[in-house]
């Protein structure tokens, strides 16, 4: 089995979700042509990283995000890593990642659990206390949110029931964008996966951003990769490939937990 990926690597409206809306909407309808199996957004795409205002811009409980989404993912039959948002709830405002299906199901719903203090997260959001794992057309995957690639550890726990891709969805700034292509390969390579990968471009009052969305295969090689401009980044996943490079190297097997201590 395959999947045919889009990936929107999108500039983001700060602190305007019509506008980023209407963006997502348009870029459905142009990637489309591709017949994609998966559609991936980055992170916080509908608001940026506008934090101070998110009592005012977050989603409550995700709903009008859910239903736009649902209704595209219908539309056009595709399963949507719907980047995360805003949610805000009756504990604080959250970072999460939405998953749909192409019967326009939310599957899942994914918080990012490490919040990166570089850019203030831990003071407008609260952390996700779940894992990522969710199912697409029956295949197991993972999905996590921008400093989350830091945490080998974390990444690892997905991948201990056959995962064989993570999606991983971000606002990775531009001076460190060589940190971020070196992280997804690492983690391609030592979890013998697809690393399907979103980051934004553009810029907010506070950040610039590096774009470099990417698909790694599981030998560590680039499938696709963009530059730093707007586009639809589309490329082949192959689950095969997954189950051939983990019986070449069967590091899951000789694992040895007793070993381990974290």
């Amino acid at each position: 089995m395959s999947f045919q990926v889009a990936i929107v690597q999108m500039d983001i409206a700060f602190g305007n979700p019509e506008a980023n809306f209407q963006y997502v909407k348009d870029r459905f309808q142009q990637a489309e042509s591709n017949k994609p199996d998966v559609i991936l957004l980055p992170e916080l795409w509908s608001t940026g990283y506008d934090l101070t205002r998110l009592d005012k811009i977050a989603d409550p409980d995700g709903e009008k995000t859910v239903d736009f989404i649902s209704q595209l993912a219908k539309k056009y039959q595709v399963n949507v890593v719907a980047g995360s948002i805003a949610k805000a709830t009756d504990k604080g405002v959250s970072n999460t990642m939405l998953v749909i299906n192409r019967d326009g199901e939310l599957v899942k719903e994914y918080s990012k659990a490490h919040l990166f203090r570089l850019m203030s997260e831990e003071k407008f959001l609260i952390e996700g206390n779940g894992d990522g794992l969710f199912q697409l057309d029956g295949e197991l995957c993972a999905g996590v949110i921008c400093y989350d690639i830091r945490f080998p550890e974390w990444i690892r726990t997905h991948m201990l029931d056959d995962t064989k891709v993570l999606f991983v969805v971000a606002e990775w700034p531009k001076p460190r964008i060589d940190h971020w292509r070196a992280l997804l390969i690492s983690r391609a390579i030592e979890n013998q996966c697809y690393v399907v990968a979103c980051n934004r471009v553009g810029s907010d009052p506070n950040n610039e951003f590096g774009g470099h969305s990417i698909i790694v295969g599981p030998w560590g090689q680039i499938v696709a990769e963009a530059q730093d401009e707007e586009m639809i980044l589309t490329g082949e996943i192959d689950f095969a490939e997954v189950d051939k490079v983990r019986k070449t190297i069967p590091i899951f097997t000789d694992r040895r937990t007793e070993l381990y201590k974290l």
